[in-house]
């Protein structure tokens, strides 16, 4: 399965199990978004077992069974939660949903692997965080837009490695296409879908924190507004946000679902992270006018001019990481402030946004 659009973003890679057959066994449930086909890619690439899947849309189990034929068809989710053998529990839910279901999970002794964004409201970030510290599970997320796509993996590499010097900001700009006739209803619900920095926001705030090596930030504004669709009174279409991190590294985003029909491809996202030595910018799926692949990525620094095209020649290594993370006990893949961190950011970030008035509101 490939990458897909924007709602079906599934990549694959290289096979490089860091387990054996049997070894690490997990199930998935929650099929209500496509990036459960990513996240589970991902940990079979790694040398995860895939047992059990669960879905009361018999529709969805039949679409997944399809994709991953040696899986088994639980009959409840009760069944998956109480499973001795599974040791992790992947799900997509609906994203009010997710935070309640990743609580009820780590409370059967499993840990949770989510989609973004694992929380609309901060009360559901404060009973994860109690079910972490109670039960010792792992609350992980699927911040797939850095974890997933290799020339933003290689950028990690690149920066950590010293390359543009210290990082002083990160621009991000996350473009998708709507593909609005696609998409279920509790898309168009925002008390589901949390608002736009809070959903496709995630993504910024996270890879923000992680390139600029932040462990707090603080949201200095941040907009939201509905520019193209007053059929849907309660998407908000454009979003945008400036945040200062604790280390005083600056960072600014936009996301928007106003992709053009033009692009050959769901979004054309990209970051723009600038050190005191240098800068890199990636075009992650897409360098357009120019070639239609993705994982483009270009060096500016002392030493010169770099462009480098990664696909296929960097990997996914967040995937072994969380399962022997999961097996041993550490916190090498994302530590666990650190994916919380992200979602309250973006959930502040949504809280405090100012309503732009785009003379699209219905009358």
């Amino acid at each position: 399965m490939g990458a897909g659009d924007g709602m079906n973003y599934a990549p694959q890679g290289k096979a490089k199990p860091v387990v054996g057959r049997g070894d690490f066994i997990f199930a998935a449930m929650a099929l209500d978004h496509g990036h459960i086909y990513g996240m589970c890619n991902g940990l079979i690439e790694a040398g995860g077992t895939l047992k059990l899947v669960y879905d009361p849309d018999p529709e969805k189990v039949a679409k997944f069974c399809a994709a991953y034929p040696d899986v088994k068809v639980a009959e409840s989710a009760e069944q998956v939660l109480e499973d001795s053998e599974v040791m992790l529990v992947a799900a997509a839910a609906i994203p009010c949903d997710r935070g309640p279901l990743g609580v009820k999970v780590m409370r059967h002794g499993k840990d949770y692997f989510t989609d973004k964004t694992p929380f609309t409201r901060l009360d559901q970030l404060e009973d994860a965080q109690i079910a972490v510290r109670e039960t010792g599970r792992k609350y992980a997320v699927y911040y797939s837009e850095r974890l997933h796509v290799e020339s933003a993996v290689h950028a990690g590499e690149l920066v950590h490695a010293g390359a543009i010097g210290r990082v002083v900001q990160v621009l991000g700009l996350g473009p998708h296409r709507l593909n609005a006739s696609s998409r279920p209803d509790w898309f168009f619900r925002k008390d589901q879908y949390g608002g736009i920095l809070c959903d496709i926001g995630s993504h910024q705030i996270e890879q923000f924190l992680f390139y600029a090596g932040c462990k707090d930030a603080t949201i200095v504004g941040s907009k939201v507004g509905n520019y193209r669709n007053a059929a849907y009174p309660e998407l908000e279409d454009f979003g945008d946000a400036t945040l200062v991190g604790s280390n005083g590294a600056t960072n600014y985003f936009r996301v928007d679902w106003l992709t053009p029909d033009g692009l050959g491809t769901w979004g054309d996202g990209r970051t723009v992270i600038l050190g005191t030595d240098g800068y890199i910018e990636l075009r992650k799926y897409i360098d357009i006018g120019r070639s239609d692949s993705g994982n483009h990525l270009y060096l500016v620094n002392g030493e010169g001019e770099f462009h480098m095209e990664l696909s296929g020649k960097v990997g996914y290594p967040f995937f072994g990481e969380l399962i022997l993370d999961c097996l041993n006990r550490t916190d090498y893949a994302m530590t666990q402030a650190h994916a919380f961190k992200a979602a309250e950011l973006c959930l502040k970030a949504q809280k405090a946004a100012v309503r732009i008035e785009t003379g699209n509101e219905p009358t």
